[in-house]
């Protein structure tokens, strides 16, 4: 977990931005948190959510390019591949993984479903593009990583939700042009926009982006160097 000058800990998470070529150009899946939710409610939001403890001991069979997702913190790229994907399969049902058998007939708890699907996860598609601290003052902070992958690479029906275990509601694929129409956290409107930008001109950074809160600026900067 990183460190945090104030009271508030911060929580190491990852999210995907799951992207889809439609005939009307490119899609993103997003889904709407729970009127009643303490943090960002009734927000349109990417499927993610917080490193849980099983997530250090799955494997993620090639992790793609998610090299510097770890910065300063002490949570392994690994991990954090392992969470974008459980947290994905949880919250819409959508399986990013291959066909195969676990290594243990005993998978951890929290990935005992995702494991019944008869599929391992498989991180070849995610490409680490942003990261994100909440800024302090806020009731709940995440040093969030945001993972692109692509619809393809997903080993069950994209239009099918069934699935999914009621974290979002509204689950749908959002034309990439209308999607910051939509109401939405701060920070998802700014990865959006970035996001947008890569698409548009049909490049990926070099480098991953950084939301810096240091001084409440927002700046957004090239994630060169690690985080101290």
């Amino acid at each position: 977990m990183s460190g945090s000058p104030s009271n508030t800990p911060i929580k190491d998470a990852a999210s995907i931005i799951l992207l889809r070529q439609t005939d009307d150009g490119q899609a993103v899946l997003m889904g709407q948190r729970g009127a009643a939710a303490a943090f960002m409610p009734s927000k349109f939001v990417f499927p993610g959510g917080a490193v849980d403890k099983d997530d250090y001991d799955v494997e993620v069979a090639q992790q793609g390019q998610i090299t510097g997702a770890r910065d300063a913190s002490d949570v392994p790229p690994p991990a954090l591949a392992a969470a974008a994907i459980r947290e994905l399969w949880e919250e819409t049902g959508q399986i990013l993984g291959s066909v195969g058998t676990w290594p243990t007939d005993h998978p951890p708890e929290g990935w005992a479903s995702y494991a019944q699907t008869g599929h391992v996860p498989n991180g070849t598609d995610l490409r680490f593009i942003f990261r994100a601290i909440t800024p302090q003052g806020r009731p709940r902070r995440f040093d969030a990583r945001f993972f692109v992958a692509n619809a393809d690479a997903l080993g069950t029906d994209p239009d099918f939700f069934d699935r999914a275990q009621d974290e979002l509601s509204h689950l749908r694929w959002v034309p990439l042009a209308e999607a910051r129409q939509l109401d939405l956290p701060f920070v998802t409107d700014v990865v959006l926009a970035e996001v947008q930008r890569f698409v548009t001109r049909k490049v990926w950074p070099a480098y991953p982006m950084f939301m810096d809160n240091t001084d409440d600026r927002n700046i957004v900067r090239p994630l060169i160097d690690p985080i101290t």
